[in-house]
């Protein structure tokens, strides 16, 4: 079951998905590693319910904020949604 905190969680990273999709040019290798980080994410909150983190499933907010700093120039409301997201996830511990 979902708490809110994760409910949160996942109507941002929809909301992420919505700005990527209405921005132009977006290069290959932040791409995949956005696809990466929200498999990630999503992995975590599946373990999260089952209880069963380990070691690898935290620094996913250290890893949002570096990629927030390298679409800041060229994307900044990419970059804005991933900083918050960042902020959730340091929040959450993950």
């Amino acid at each position: 079951m979902l708490n809110e905190n994760d409910s949160n969680l996942k109507a941002h990273l929809k909301t992420l998905h919505r700005s990527l999709a209405e921005t132009d040019e977006v290069d290959e290798e932040l791409q995949m590693l956005l696809r990466q980080l929200d498999g990630d994410i999503k992995h975590v909150l599946d373990r999260r319910a089952d209880q069963d983190l380990d070691a690898n499933t935290y620094g996913l907010g250290s890893r949002t904020q570096e990629l927030s700093a390298r679409f800041t120039a060229r994307h900044p409301n990419v970059a804005s949604a991933l900083r918050e997201l960042g902020n959730m996830l340091s929040s959450m511990g993950i």
